[in-house]
């Protein structure tokens, strides 16, 4: 099993049983409160109480105690906490990106799995319905994305490797309209009206959006000053929050 952990961290993506590897006492809790499924768990000799006081009661639930430089060797952080779990994360579909009044974050070759967990994390805080992690974009169980989701991958409906012209056949079947993220666009984004059923497409960091979802979106900035863009995280952070207080102000 050991194996396939370092397999999965190393690929940044599940394991071959399909579980992500969730690092930090934080995950752990967060995993359990979305009740996900959790396969093992794994604790360094030195928190070995702590991790097992978490998951005291859980009777399906193993803890594998290693030795700290064991776990070490093992974890993708340079300052582990000492703890990891295997969370099979939940399973969306396409259609649940986009249920009810849909505000929709798509990442088009978001390559950064920080940024792109940090997107998540924002989408959940901010009221979005799903993120669509298009072909080319970081996978959202690599363990640095869900550390930087802070557990939102386990609750907010995620679909991943979508191909984008899947999502562009399905978002006009939906009618849903496309805004995306552009600092050269005329229009700034508290100018545009995330009050009805949208997406907001975030490009990669060093080329943008694609030609292929900018054609069927209307661009939109956020104005700055002394600086030309802003990291995708941030960008998808501010829009979001306009959205949200759009969405408000209309009831």
């Amino acid at each position: 099993m050991l194996k396939d952990v370092r397999k999965a961290i190393a690929r940044g993506t599940v394991t071959d049983q399909g579980f992500a590897v969730a690092e930090s006492f934080h995950l752990l809790e967060e995993a359990l409160r979305s009740d996900c499924e959790i396969s093992a768990v794994f604790a360094a000799e030195s928190v070995r109480a702590a991790v097992e006081s978490h998951v005291r009661g859980l009777k399906k639930i193993r803890v594998g105690v290693l030795p700290d430089d064991l776990f070490q060797s093992i974890s993708s952080t340079e300052a582990s906490q000492g703890v990891m779990a295997l969370v099979r994360p939940p399973q969306w579909s396409v259609e649940q990106l986009f249920r009810g009044h849909a505000l929709t974050v798509v990442l088009d070759g978001v390559q950064d799995p920080g940024n792109a967990g940090t997107v998540l994390r924002a989408a959940e805080a901010f009221g979005a319905t799903g993120v669509a992690f298009l072909k080319g974009t970081a996978s959202p169980y690599n363990p640095k994305c869900l550390r930087a989701s802070a557990g939102s991958i386990f609750r907010i409906p995620v679909v991943p490797s979508l191909d984008p012209q899947v999502f562009l056949a399905a978002s006009e079947q939906r009618k849903i309209e496309l805004f995306a993220l552009m600092p050269k666009s005329a229009i700034e984004v508290a100018k545009a009206d995330f009050s009805r059923k949208c997406a907001i497409v975030v490009g990669s960091e060093g080329r943008g959006v694609s030609q292929r979802l900018s054609e069927k979106a209307t661009p939109v900035r956020i104005p700055t000053v002394g600086v030309e863009s802003l990291n995708a995280a941030l960008a998808a952070g501010i829009a979001l929050f306009v959205a949200r207080t759009q969405r408000m102000a209309a009831g």
